[in-house]
């Protein structure tokens, strides 16, 4: 059985999809299709907006909610914009997060983030390198060469619409340069946060 959600502490996880633009190398799905032995997030079909909401229940009752999961959130961006909406509707206190690839105005060749204002009080972007030929060779782009300038594009834009904007990246030992990825999310004016890189597994 598949799960479109998933909690952790107490956060609830969206997992809308499996489609990504980007195949990288230390991403969990590639090694396991359950979540920490728990929770089975490779879907057999994709959730429709109802299946969502009836999956998070009081929205009120968690710290965040997150789109979140095997997949790029923001493929289904119409998805995301109707969930959002209809938790704004039953509580426009609780605080929504989209972690993203940043690729989103890329794969819909217009810029996206107007769409998200006012619903999206979080966003965090996989920056994942210091420049394009790191981010090639380990997130090997559909988008290819074009990707990584995208992403810097995509944080830039972000900041205009969502109140918090951060930049991550992956704490992959002798890939990334994480001194010059974090000169350049300073650079850009965003948080910057390092996620850990577990070689094996995923524990929380």
């Amino acid at each position: 059985m598949q799960n479109i959600s998933y909690k952790i502490d107490n956060s609830l996880y969206l997992n809308i999809t499996n489609r990504c633009t980007n195949a990288c190398v230390f991403c969990i799905r590639n090694k396991n299709r359950d979540f920490n032995g728990k929770y089975h997030l490779w879907l057999d079909y994709e959730p429709a907006t109802e299946e969502i909401m009836k999956e998070i229940g009081d929205s009120s009752k968690y710290k965040e909610i997150i789109f979140c999961g095997y997949g790029e959130p923001l493929i289904r961006l119409s998805t995301v914009i109707e969930v959002a909406k209809e938790i704004k509707k039953k509580d426009p206190k609780t605080k929504i997060r989209v972690d993203t690839n940043g690729h989103a105005n890329l794969f819909y060749q217009r810029n996206v983030l107007p769409e998200l204002k006012d619903l999206i009080d979080v966003m965090s972007i996989s920056l994942n390198a210091q420049n394009s030929e790191v981010y090639n060779s380990i997130c090997n782009s559909f988008f290819g060469s074009a990707a990584f300038d995208a992403v810097i594009d995509f944080i830039k834009e972000a900041k205009k619409y969502i109140p918090e904007v951060e930049a991550t990246v992956v704490g992959i030992p002798n890939a990334i340069n994480l001194e010059k990825a974090k000169s350049i999310v300073e650079g850009l004016g965003v948080k910057y946060r390092v996620r850990t890189y577990y070689e094996d597994e995923y524990v929380k």
